[in-house]
C-alpha cells in the first residue's frame, strides 16, 4: 500500500464515525490511538452504514489483533489486511474488508513535507538527489503523531525528533524539537531553524538551506499543492514550483537516458521515423508479426506499449504511443492496429499545423473504402463535436474470416498550435468519451494515442488519464504523484510530456477533475444528519465498490466493538452473470468550463455513464 496517511493521530472514536460516513464509503478505513487503553490503537472500518472498530495490541515486543497474525509496526498490519481481504473476519465469519484508506489531512501545505515515507527512503532520496543542507519533515514511524526533521550534513543524514503535544482534539497544539521553544505550527518550527541553525551534541551545526520537495499528494489536496507550485522559486528568480518539477524531470532523464534504440537508428528504418531522433526504445517498442520475412526490419514501426505502474497482479490498462503516419508508415500503422486488436485511436494532432504536415491521413473519406496493405478500411460515419470529430470505420482482412471490426477513431481538434488549451475541461469531456467508448468493448486491446512525435500532446493525454483511472479506482483520498507518473512513462517512451505547459497542463485538468467529482458528490449527497441520500452515486465517482451492493443507510453506526476473526478464508461469493449493454451516445458535457464552473454557486449534475451489470 505504500502510505500511512490513514492514521490520524489525534481523533476519538466518535470522530472517526463521522469521518468514515462523511467522507468514506464502504470498505473505508482509517487507524487512531486507543482512547480506553494508552499505547494501543483502534483501526475503524466502514462497513455500508456503519462503522466497526477493531482493537490492535501493542505489546512493546509486536502489534497484532488480540491474536493472530504478529506485526513488527502497524503499517505492516493494516498492509496485511489490506492485501489478504478475507482474512480478517467476524467470528461469524463476515469479512470485514480494508478498501479504501480515509487519508488524515497533511499539518502543512508546504512541499518539503513527506508524509509517510521511512528514515531510510528519506536518506536514499536525499543522498541521490539532495544535496548538503537539504531538508524535508516526514511522519515518525515509531511514535505515530509525532514527526521527524531529516536534514543531509556533511555528506550524511541527521534525523531530528518532532515533538507534536496536543491538549484535547480541537487544540491544535504545539510543535518542539524535544526542548527550547515552541511553535504553533510545523511551518513556523521549520522557518525558525532556517534562521537560527541547530548544534548536534557531536558539535556539527545542522543547516537548513533548501528543501527537498515532494510531489506525492494526497489527490483531494491538489488545489493547496498547485497554489504552492504557483509560487516564485526563492532560488530561480521568476520561475514557479512548475518549473522546478518539470525541470528535475529533465535531469533525471538525461541521467538514465541509457536505453537501448538500435532499431529505429537502422538505416532501413530511417524513412519510417517521422523525426529521425525521435525513436522507440527497443525493450518497449511494438513488433510487427504479419510481415514478409524476405524484407529487412519489415516488423519495426515508431510505437511503444506504455502502463502505468504499480498495478502488479492486476490487468492493466494498456496504450500505445505513436508518431503521427507518414506515406511510407500507413500500412504498417493499420497492421499495428489489427494485430493489437485496437478499437479506440486517439488523435490530437491537425493533420497539418503552421503550414506543417503533422499526420498523413490514414483513412479513406466518408462513405468510402480504401485497400492499406492487406487490410479493407470502409469510412462508415463522421460526427463532429465542438472539440473533436468521432470517425466509425469498419476494418476487414482480406484473404481471412475473421468478422470485420469496428473501428473509433477519435480526432481532438481543440489544441492550439501553440502551448496548450486555455481550459482542461475540453479534454476531459474528450478523454470521458474516449474511455467510455473503451470501456464497453469486450476483450479490446491498447488505446492507441498519436500526435506528430508522439511524445508531447500523446504523453500528456496518456498520463492525466492514467492519474483519472487511478482516482476513479481508489477515490478522492488515493495519493498521487504526477511527476513520478510521466517520469516512469518515460522508462517506455521518452519524452513523454514535451514543455512545462504541457506539466502544468496536467496539475490544472487533474485538479478540474477532483473539483468537479467533488461538486457532483456534494450537490447529490445530502446530509441532514447521517441521512445520505446518494451511496451510489459518489461510489461509482470516486472509485467505490459495486454500487448494486451498497445499502442505504437507515441506521445508526454500531457502538460495539465485533468479534474479529482472523483464520481461514471463507468460500468466495459466486460472480454474477454480466451482459454488455448498447454502448451511449455521448452526452452532455461532463466538465463544465473553469470560469463558468467557479461562477456558479449551485453546481449543475453533470451526467453518469451507466456501467455494465
Amino acid at each position: 500500500m505504500g502510505s500511512r496517511r490513514w492514521f490520524h493521530p489525534n481523533i476519538s472514536g466518535i470522530e472517526a464515525e463521522q469521518l468514515l460516513l462523511d467522507r468514506g464509503m464502504d470498505g473505508s478505513f482509517l487507524a487512531r490511538p486507543s482512547k480506553s487503553q494508552p499505547g494501543d490503537f483502534t483501526l475503524s472500518v466502514r462497513r455500508q452504514s456503519e462503522v466497526t472498530h477493531i482493537k490492535i495490541q501493542n505489546t512493546g515486543d509486536f502489534y497484532d489483533l488480540y491474536g493472530g497474525e504478529k506485526f513488527a509496526t502497524l503499517a505492516e498490519l493494516v498492509e496485511h489486511y489490506t492485501q489478504n481481504q478475507n482474512q480478517l473476519r467476524e467470528k461469524n465469519g463476515e469479512i470485514i474488508e480494508l478498501k479504501f484508506p480515509l487519508n488524515s489531512a497533511d499539518p502543512t501545505t508546504e512541499r518539503w513535507f513527506h508524509g509517510h515515507i521511512s528514515g531510510k527512503e528519506a536518506e536514499r532520496l536525499m543522498m541521490e538527489q539532495g544535496k548538503n543542507g537539504s531538508f524535508l519533515v516526514r511522519e515518525s514511524q515509531s511514535k505515530p503523531g509525532d514527526f521527524v526533521l531529516s536534514v543531509r550534513c556533511n555528506d550524511k543524514i541527521t534525523h531530528v525528533m518532532i515533538r507534536h503535544q496536543k491538549l484535547s482534539a480541537l487544540d491544535d497544539g504545539k510543535y518542539d524539537v524535544g526542548g527550547g521553544e515552541k511553535f504553533d505550527s510545523l511551518t513556523d518550527l521549520v522557518e525558525h531553524y532556517k534562521k537560527n541553525p541547530m548544534v548536534e551534541t557531536s558539535g556539527t551545526v545542522v543547516h537548513l538551506k533548501q528543501p527537498f520537495n515532494a510531489t506525492r499528494i494526497n489527490a483531494s489536496s491538489i488545489e493547496d499543492r498547485v497554489k504552492e507550485l504557483q509560487k516564485d522559486n526563492p532560488v530561480h528568480e521568476g520561475k514557479a514550483g512548475f518549473w522546478e518539477e518539470f525541470e528535475f524531470l529533465q535531469q533525471q532523464e538525461c541521467r538514465a537516458d541509457t536505453r537501448s534504440r538500435k532499431e529505429g537508428a537502422r538505416p532501413e528504418n530511417k524513412t519510417k521515423n517521422r523525426y529521425k531522433n525521435i525513436l522507440p526504445f527497443d525493450e518497449t517498442r511494438v513488433k510487427l508479426k504479419d510481415i514478409d520475412v524476405n524484407v529487412p526490419c519489415a516488423e519495426y514501426i515508431n510505437a511503444n506499449y506504455v502502463l502505468p505502474d504499480g498495478e502488479d497482479g492486476e490487468r492493466k490498462k494498456q496504450y500505445i504511443a505513436t508518431q503521427g503516419c507518414l506515406p511510407a508508415t500507413v500500412n504498417d500503422y493499420w497492421k499495428m492496429i489489427w494485430q493489437e486488436n485496437t478499437r479506440v485511436i486517439v488523435m490530437t494532432t491537425k493533420e497539418v499545423e503552421r503550414g506543417k504536415n503533422k499526420c498523413t491521413r490514414y483513412w479513406p473519406e466518408p462513405g468510402t473504402k480504401k485497400s492499406y496493405g492487406t487490410l479493407l478500411i470502409r469510412h462508415l460515419s463522421e460526427t463532429n463535436f465542438p472539440d473533436y470529430t468521432l470517425r466509425e470505420l469498419e476494418v476487414t482482412k482480406e484473404g481471412e474470416n475473421n468478422p470485420p471490426r469496428t473501428i473509433y477513431h477519435y480526432h481532438f481538434k481543440a489544441w492550439p498550435d501553440h502551448g496548450v488549451p486555455g481550459d482542461p475541461g475540453c479534454v476531459l469531456n474528450f478523454l470521458h468519451e474516449t474511455n467510455t467508448k473503451q470501456e464497453y468493448i469486450p476483450d479490446v486491446g491498447p488505446m492507441v494515442v498519436h500526435c506528430s512525435a508522439g511524445i508531447g500532446r500523446t504523453g500528456t493525454f496518456i498520463v492525466i488519464d492514467i492519474i483519472l483511472n487511478l482516482i476513479k479506482k481508489f477515490g478522492l483520498d488515493c495519493e498521487i504523484d504526477i511527476q513520478k507518473t510521466i517520469q516512469h512513462m518515460r522508462t517506455q517512451r521518452s519524452g513523454m510530456v514535451q514543455t512545462e505547459a504541457q506539466y502544468k497542463f496536467v496539475y490544472m485538468a487533474v485538479q478540474h477533475h477532483i473539483e468537479t467529482v467533488s461538486k457532483r458528490i456534494a450537490a447529490q449527497t445530502k446530509v441532514p444528519g447521517r441521512d445520505y441520500t446518494n451511496i451510489k452515486y459518489s461510489n461509482e465517482d470516486a472509485g467505490g465498490m459495486d454500487p448494486r451492493l451498497v445499502k442505504p443507510p437507515p441506521g445508526p453506526t454500531s457502538p460495539a466493538i465485533p468479534p474479529v476473526s482472523t483464520g481461514p478464508p471463507t468460500a468466495p461469493r459466486p460472480e454474477q452473470s454480466k451482459t454488455l449493454p448498447q454502448t451511449p451516445e455521448p452526452e452532455k458535457p461532463v466538465y463544465e468550463n473553469v470560469g463558468k464552473l467557479r461562477e456558479k454557486q449551485n453546481f449543475r449534475e453533470p451526467p453518469v455513464p451507466k456501467k455494465p451489470t
